[in-house]
């Protein structure tokens, strides 16, 4: 199932960047604690980056299209996101 999930993840864009947060390299781990339950850990670009609320707000209407009605997400900055993180996908769309 967390491969369903994640795949449901890459439709979740970067408000500014509009690249998939999974492309990103913004997700560090994926669970399903329970039969309607999931947790995301994740991370983003920047520390104290405004778009948190809108990112998560869009993980959670994806979660509930694959039935989660609980979505649990924990923001982390340890370790902190890198330019490796990207994946090629990413690298290519950002010229790098």
């Amino acid at each position: 199932m967390e491969d369903k999930i994640k795949e449901k993840l890459t439709e979740v864009l970067d408000p500014e960047l509009n690249i998939s947060i999974v492309d990103l390299g913004l997700i560090y781990d994926i669970k399903q604690t329970a039969k309607n339950s999931v947790y995301i850990k994740m991370t983003l670009t920047t520390i104290g980056c405004p778009l948190f609320d809108t990112i998560e707000r869009e993980i959670k209407a994806k979660m509930q299209e694959l039935g989660f009605t609980k979505t649990r997400i924990e923001l982390t900055f340890d370790p902190p996101w890198s330019i490796d993180n990207l994946s090629e996908r990413a690298k290519a769309i950002l010229g790098i």
